[in-house]
């Protein structure tokens, strides 16, 4: 271990939260009754609200303790960093059309009958979302899924100000906070962060654990493999449904060289600015390396099928950031499955010229829904009964 990366490590030998500190923004019973006093207002949240909300209480988002301020929402946007100078992927605001809602009032957030949080509105402002758009997606489109979620589910007014906790969101999968999850990795080691939004396949399972031979990961490393189970893009598979097939999987395979947790994190699809994001969320998790392949979070139009970003952008870009946040990227291998020797990589099977066996995406939804046999070399008979379950 290099004397740069022992300075980076705390007390418990894992990688210090971004920022120095692991923000904590749960108040106390005794708190919660003061603040409950003086908060008459209450503002309903979207899903994305509620898992930005979860994110910043448990510390996922640290160093920040709310929702930004306008300048720091500026900052972001324009320049991905915070007023402080720190690297910061994509803005964390609230949103509202209420006129009756102002700087100095104190709100209780709501979602699905639950109170999860006081936030004190210390700014209020009518963003530029074409600036948002333009700097945050590269693009103005309304193809673009990230897009058309500013222009036409977010509100008019954007909310700036420190939010307190009351609770948590009840979800039908337990999401363990950066706290918990720490307890769990090994001291000293690495920990490569896997991150999807899809059920777990045999490519991806194969990318995941060959990822800890890496020539820059220690010998005892871990994988967290770290799916995103909040809302993501509208012909994705619902969280609630993933979530079965990744608790099946993980009771399969049983290998204690991976842990296994959920974030309720809502995609954007941003491509090279949701890496610096995804980055800067698992590092709070206590993760050293990220593994990040090809057109991460990469969205097409609908109209002509052109994908936003470069098949590299995101992979470029991270690579660019990961000296200033302090972690390391390993490249997601192009692995195959061949006749002769199983998964491989793509340029080792041609060079070997073996056999391919392809089974591509449409082909897999198809016989899921016939019924017909799935090959086990493509997909893991577990998540393939739970997806026909649903």
């Amino acid at each position: 271990m290099t004397s740069k990366q022992s300075s980076n490590k705390n007390l418990e030998g894992l990688i210090k939260p971004y920022g120095g500190e692991l923000i904590n923004l749960m108040a106390s019973d005794e708190e919660t009754k003061e603040l409950k006093k003086n908060s008459f207002k209450t503002l309903n949240c979207s899903d994305r609200n509620a898992c930005d909300i979860e994110l910043l209480l448990i510390g996922a988002f640290s160093p920040l303790n709310g929702f930004m301020s306008e300048k720091n929402y500026n900052s972001v946007v324009k320049q991905n960093r915070l007023e402080s100078g720190l690297l910061f992927g994509l803005p964390i605001v609230m949103d509202t059309d209420r006129e009756d809602i102002n700087p100095g009032d104190s709100v209780v957030l709501t979602y699905k009958d639950q109170e999860l949080a006081i936030l004190e509105v210390q700014e209020k402002w009518t963003p530029d979302k074409v600036i948002e758009a333009q700097f945050c997606y590269g693009t103005t489109s309304l193809e673009h899924p990230a897009v058309r979620m500013i222009s036409m589910e977010r509100k008019k007014y954007y909310l700036g100000g420190s939010i307190k906790g009351l609770e948590l969101p009840k979800r039908v999968f337990t999401c363990q906070t950066p706290a918990q999850v720490r307890e769990k990795l090994p001291s000293g080691e690495d920990v490569v962060a896997f991150q999807c939004r899809n059920p777990i396949h045999r490519a991806h399972y194969e990318l995941f654990t060959r990822a800890l031979e890496a020539n820059n990961v220690s010998k005892n490393g871990v994988v967290l493999v770290h799916p995103t189970c909040g809302p993501t893009q509208e012909d994705d598979i619902p969280g609630s449904v993933r979530f079965q097939t990744y608790e099946k999987l993980a009771s399969e395979v049983n290998n204690p060289k991976i842990r296994w947790s959920y974030l309720p994190y809502s995609m954007h699809m941003a491509g090279p600015r949701e890496a610096l994001q995804h980055m800067i969320i698992r590092r709070n998790y206590g993760c050293t390396h990220f593994i990040i392949g090809r057109d991460m979070a990469g969205c097409k139009s609908s109209l002509n099928g052109e994908d936003f970003y470069g098949p590299y952008d995101a992979q470029n870009f991270a690579n660019e950031c990961c000296e200033e946040l302090e972690m390391q990227t390993v490249p997601s291998l192009n692995l195959v499955f061949t006749e002769e020797e199983g998964y491989v990589t793509a340029d080792f099977a041609k060079e070997k010229g073996l056999h391919i066996k392809k089974l591509s995406g449409t082909q897999f939804r198809k016989m899921l829904r016939s019924g017909e046999e799935i090959p086990e070399w493509f997909a893991f008979k577990s998540v393939v009964d739970v997806l026909r379950a649903a």
